[in-house]
């Protein structure tokens, strides 16, 4: 049996166009726009943003988000031309599946867990942070941690409770429907980037200049005293200062664009998607860069970048206005609920887009069939998403926010990677086919969106890139022992 027999983007559309027993189709560009804008915003912006500043570029984590805006572009201009040509359920992987063949489209379903699945865990112990922000520390340390953290006092985490709650709330409304999921997202969507636009107003009167020289962390920066003997040394390694800092604190903000990718995976519940999808990956990505240059350079003006070190980490953004910004400390209140807001947006597009990912897997016999049965009158994946919520609950519940969110960095440059490579091959093999959108400056875009995520993923923690490696080696041998000898086209040749 051929590794690279791939699917028939005629038949495929044609499957797709079932709307009696595929998915219902209900969004419209403007919702598609607002999905991408909930998913972007979210814990990458309120919590990497700290983490970029004080442990890698310091104020030049603006450049940071450029870079990562650049490299998010250039695959989002390729996500676009394929979303228009393909609208099917399952994004990269269903992109791949049509230009490299079934073993590379496994390999990137794969890592699409480690995107959606493992963001959705990662945003979900965020918002657990923050909630217990907002009520004053009042839920015991125990219960919103994981067993493998402990608190400056000694107390140990048990389970991260508020994250397994947040999960399972949003996980009931993706079951009720996508319809109602994108209404309430629209709403959250509204909330959140009109408190990040009143950050920014009100947060540019209280930047100190001083705070921004210099803007690059130098060769001869000191080490930063953490408290309790510990201190920070910038020089420890090439990864925490000067213009490598900036391209690794790229790598951690990358966090913060997950998102516009999820867009893809509903085009097949898009009511015009030749002509929405692009609009809705490009428009949000273009919004959110924005904002995200903004909101950075006011964090970073507001509040030393190396008090994000030892203090304000995981709540920045209300560290920064209750230190900095006096007489504001209701805005500091109204942020905190914002982000709460907030990341139940993310949450909510990242199940939705690892559940339609497992839908056209499941459809094509890679995954069991249960991963692709609807509801009988809601016509959502069901069972699929209370797997989801099991599967996501438990890195919630038990594995810390940090691990999570690098692995799903590298799990999105990986696909991001191989959705350009994915357009310079369709060119090639199949020039005449309809591209209602074609990237601009084909190869030249998709190769530069290849070397600038892959420059990303190089800067990553070793240990993340073994992990990761680690997680594709299980994936690979599911494949090998199941999927491949379940696979629909492989049954078909077969006949």
């Amino acid at each position: 049996m051929s590794l690279w027999r791939k699917k028939s983007i005629t038949k495929l559309l044609a499957d797709a166009d079932n709307s009696e027993t595929g998915l219902k189709k209900t969004l419209t560009a403007s919702s598609l726009v607002a999905l991408g804008i909930g998913a972007i915003i979210g814990a990458g912006l309120f919590v990497r943003t700290a983490a970029a500043a004080g442990e890698h570029a310091g104020n030049a984590v603006t450049i940071s988000f450029i870079i990562a805006a650049v490299g998010c572009l250039f695959a989002g201009l390729c996500y676009a031309e394929f979303a228009s040509m393909i609208p099917i359920a399952g994004s990269a992987y269903t992109y791949a599946y049509t230009t490299m063949g079934e073993l590379v489209a496994w390999i990137i379903g794969w890592a699409l867990i480690l995107e959606y699945a493992l963001g959705a865990a990662t945003v979900s112990i965020a918002w657990s942070e923050y909630l217990n922000n907002l009520l004053g520390g009042a839920i015991p340390y125990s219960l919103c941690h994981s067993p493998f953290e402990t608190s400056a006092a000694g107390q140990h985490g048990l389970i991260n409770l508020p994250a397994l709650f947040i999960l399972l709330m949003l996980s009931l409304l993706l079951i009720k429907g996508t319809q109602e999921s994108a209404r309430v997202n629209a709403i959250i969507v509204f909330v959140k980037v009109s408190i990040v636009l009143i950050f920014i107003v009100v947060g540019w009167k209280f930047i100190n200049p001083a705070n921004h020289t210099p803007y690059i962390i130098p060769d001869n920066a000191k080490p930063v005293d953490l408290g309790n003997g510990k201190t920070f040394d910038y020089m420890q390694s090439l990864r925490n200062h000067g213009w490598t800092g900036i391209l690794s604190g790229a790598a951690v903000v990358f966090f913060a664009f997950i998102g516009f990718d999820a867009v893809s995976t509903a085009a097949q519940e898009a009511k015009n998607p030749k002509r929405d999808m692009p609009i809705g990956i490009l428009g949000s990505l273009a919004v959110c860069t924005i904002l995200y240059v903004l909101f950075s350079h006011v964090l970073t003006g507001v509040a030393p970048y190396t008090d994000f070190l030892k203090a304000g980490k995981e709540a920045s953004v209300s560290f920064a206005i209750q230190h900095y910004m006096p007489g504001f400390g209701w805005l500091a209140t109204l942020v905190t609920v914002a982000i709460l807001a907030g990341f139940s947006s993310v949450i909510l597009v990242m199940l939705l887009g690892q559940s339609r990912v497992f839908y056209s897997m499941s459809n094509d016999g890679l995954i069991p069939k249960i991963f692709s049965d609807l509801h009988p009158k809601f016509r959502t994946p069901y069972k699929s998403n209370l797997i989801l919520f099991v599967f996501v609950g438990f890195f919630g519940a038990f594995i810390p926010g940090s691990v999570a969110g690098d692995l799903t960095s590298i799990g999105t440059l990986l696909a991001f990677v191989i959705v350009c490579l994915g357009v310079i091959i369709m060119r090639k093999a199949d020039p005449d086919r309809p591209r209602p959108f074609r990237t601009p400056f084909v190869p030249v875009v998709p190769i530069l969106g290849i070397l600038v995520c892959g420059a990303m993923i190089s800067s990553e923690d070793p240990t993340t890139v073994i992990t990761a490696l680690s997680w594709m080696v299980v994936g690979l041998i599911i494949f090998f022992t199941y999927s491949r000898h379940h696979s629909n086209i492989g049954i078909e040749n077969k006949l």
